[in-house]
């Protein structure tokens, strides 16, 4: 990217299907996170759109997609509803609730200027898991209600004390609604998936429901035209208790803050490129001003939709800002007809949002992976669902902290127990590389890895693991990691899953008994590293270097990786 250019144009057109195709995309989102949260669907919309323009445009990751988030609609909901009943209606409480929404923008954007974003990279894989799991479990019980075509409590616990008693008046003809949205999501895409099945969904099932004259309820009207400026509603802010202006703007902000930068993550992960965290972070801050003064939810980076524009071809921030544009000509020219989408299928696409959010993989290895790590991803998710967000954050942080230093102190007790210093100093000696001739070294990489591979330590691996050169093998020496965790595990997954798209063999010495266990259990052996690739020590996998064995098979080893790993 030109860095003196204001508009870079070298991908105009990658950008502009990118910010196309996620606008479409973002469309039924908008409007389905606007009436989640309880300011209706047209504040969806404005908040996509301001997050849309102003996010890319300051923010720090070229390819991110900003909007409502599901994480975001759910506090940002409970705001609202918490306001509504303090001052018994929303156009009462709305100066109050802009100004929580104002204080949480600028908020990032002092986390911004104070550089709080480049923190994010050591959250835990394990309390990022539960955290996303709980939300998606949030969103879709809080769309129970509307799937029956009832009214919705905004409490969690309310919903399940009242489900008994609203069974017996569920509306079918919202239920078959609901099923044929989230049926249409799922199948869709068997068909084409050159348009997004959510949106095909939205249109569809909203034709039916009109012309079929069905008895559900709809969105009913919104504004038509651009949106208009909400300042003259902070002339009626509540100030009697700050706090309550205070700590919602702080969650808000905290949370916009985790849910943007991992987004930022996945992001580079796609385009090998690096954000800048803290300037992301002045982005969005930017992003929820302007979607509050123009009376839109907050929200942050949103991972499904930023895939989207990478994957149509986006990679500059014009992408973004093209898909805020493109929602507001949506809602200039079709803001009419959106009245008429049916909240049973805005329902319906929510609980397909809920169930992607689910983080399945954490799940599936809940078994085999620390029992440390599995109780706190249990425990960030019960909270998250039924205590709060950042409570379950603040507490799975802590947790996974103390719980690792605990680790930690055992395994310098085991060693200093069964090593004499003698055997430490030889284990960590490297003067055996040097057997390796300069011929060799051209087709083989050496790295060499020194204490445990855990959350703290597992971005810096990925930064290791993208700077590897381009050779033939790569030789990872872990006689002196003695413990690898979750994050770790997922981190050296995606190392080697890397490699192997690059057709590079990799190798490993000396590895120890609780890192050799971890990997076997999630499958990286021998699924993607073959057992005979683990080598006892570094002298041994020298000797096959020496005698060519390792390069023949180089190729054997990639049909497979290739047969039975990326297909």
């Amino acid at each position: 990217m030109n860095k003196n250019k204001l508009i870079d144009t070298s991908n105009l057109r990658g950008d502009f299907f990118g910010g196309l195709t996620a606008g479409v995309v973002a469309l039924p989102l908008a409007l389905a996170f606007g009436v989640q949260s309880g300011m209706g669907a047209i504040a969806g919309m404005y908040g996509a759109i301001a997050l849309g323009v102003f996010a890319a445009w300051f923010g720090g990751t070229n390819t991110q997609i900003s909007g409502p988030t599901g994480p975001m609609t759910v506090v940002s909901a409970v705001v609202i509803a918490t306001e509504i009943e303090l001052h018994g209606s929303l156009d009462a409480a709305l100066g109050t609730i802009i100004a929580i929404f104002l204080l949480a923008g600028l908020l990032q954007i002092l986390l911004g200027v104070l550089k709080v974003g480049q923190y994010i990279r050591y959250m835990p894989y394990p309390v990022v898991s539960g955290f996303m799991s709980g939300i998606g479990v949030i969103i879709i019980v809080l769309q129970i209600f509307p799937f029956l075509g009832q009214s919705s409590p905004k409490k969690i616990l309310d919903i399940f004390a009242e489900l008994p008693s609203v069974l017996p008046f569920a509306n079918i003809e919202a239920i078959v609604l609901a099923l044929a949205t989230i049926a249409t999501i799922f199948l869709f895409p068997l068909v084409t998936r050159l348009i997004p099945s959510a949106l095909v969904a939205l249109l569809v099932l909203t034709a039916v429901s009109t012309f079929m004259g069905l008895d559900v309820a709809i969105i009913g009207d919104i504004p038509d035209g651009l949106p208009a400026l909400h300042l003259d509603s902070l002339d009626h802010i509540d100030f009697r208790d700050p706090m309550l202006i205070l700590i919602p703007g702080l969650t808000l902000a905290a949370l916009g803050t985790i849910d943007s930068l991992l987004t930022s993550i996945v992001a580079d992960n796609m385009t090998k490129t690096q954000h800048n965290s803290n300037k992301e972070l002045i982005g969005q801050g930017l992003g929820n001003i302007a979607a509050a003064v123009i009376g839109g939810i907050p929200g942050a980076g949103a991972t499904m939709r930023t895939v989207v524009n990478i994957n149509s071809g986006g990679k500059t921030r014009l992408s973004g800002v093209i898909h805020g544009l493109a929602l507001l000509f949506v809602l200039i020219g079709a803001g009419a007809y959106a009245r008429l989408i049916p909240l049973p299928v805005l329902a319906g696409i929510l609980i397909t949002v809920g169930i992607g959010i689910i983080d399945y993989k954490g799940l599936k290895h809940i078994l085999h992976v620390p029992k440390s790590d599995a109780a706190v991803m249990l425990i960030v998710l019960i909270m998250t669902v039924f205590v709060d967000l950042l409570q379950a954050v603040a507490v799975g942080m802590v947790l996974a902290s103390v719980l690792f230093m605990k680790k930690m102190s055992d395994i310098v007790e085991e060693q200093s127990a069964n090593n004499s210093a003698e055997e430490l100093a030889r284990e960590a000696a490297w003067m055996d590389e040097t057997e390796l001739n300069d011929e060799m070294l051209k087709k083989v990489y050496i790295k060499h890895f020194d204490g445990p591979i855990f959350f703290g330590f597992a971005s810096r691996f990925q930064e290791i693991s993208r700077a590897f050169p381009e050779v033939d093998v790569v030789i990872m020496r872990m006689r002196n990691v003695p413990y690898i965790d979750q994050s770790g595990m997922y981190a050296i997954e995606d190392a080697v899953m890397a490699l192997l798209e690059k057709n590079v063999l990799v190798l490993m010495t000396g590895i120890q008994e609780q890192p050799r266990d971890m990997l076997k259990r999630i499958g990286i052996v021998p699924g993607m590293i073959a057992e005979q690739h683990l080598y006892k020590d570094f002298n041994s996998c020298v000797e096959d270097l020496k005698s060519g064995e390792v390069f023949k098979d180089v190729q054997e080893k990639k049909d497979y990786a290739w047969t039975h790993i990326l297909s």
